[in-house]
């Protein structure tokens, strides 16, 4: 066995060429930029967006955290479109047993759908509702 370790070592020997490799062109572009660069302090250096405009206010921004749930669930909902495509591409060969195994995945998703939409996890806008109710309890309007 210890023939194994020796031609176990003679096949890695590419792989550690090629991490050297890029390792020195790492340091040597790194290297280049610094002495090859500009280097100078202008009074917009430091500030974000060079564009040429003044900056005004704070660059962070916060967003709700219903931002950051819609986000999710597109990402969530691509990514089972792409399942769905693969499936279809596959549909003649794949037969009835998937057609009933994406139709059950389908039906998951439409579940899914329906209860976030019943929670309120897609309303990232103004709710008129509420706005309205407000205005008429500062008012003193009932209807």
């Amino acid at each position: 066995m210890p023939g194994n370790e020796i031609h176990s070592n003679h096949q890695l020997w590419p792989l550690l060429l090629y991490a050297g490799i890029v390792f020195f062109l790492l340091v040597a572009i790194l290297f280049l930029s610094y002495i090859l660069g500009q280097h100078h302090h202008d009074r917009a250096t430091d500030k974000p967006y060079e564009g040429g405009i003044e900056q005004s206010g704070s660059a962070r921004l916060r967003f709700s955290a219903q931002f950051y749930l819609v986000a999710m669930l597109f990402v969530i909902f691509d990514v089972e479109a792409v399942f769905i495509i693969l499936w279809a591409l596959g549909f003649y060969e794949l037969g009835w047993f998937g057609y009933a195994g994406v139709a059950i995945f389908i039906g998951q998703l439409v579940v899914v759908l329906i209860y976030e939409w019943g929670i309120g996890a897609l309303d990232i806008g103004v709710d008129g509702k509420k706005i309205l109710r407000r205005y008429r309890e500062l008012t003193g309007l009932t209807s």
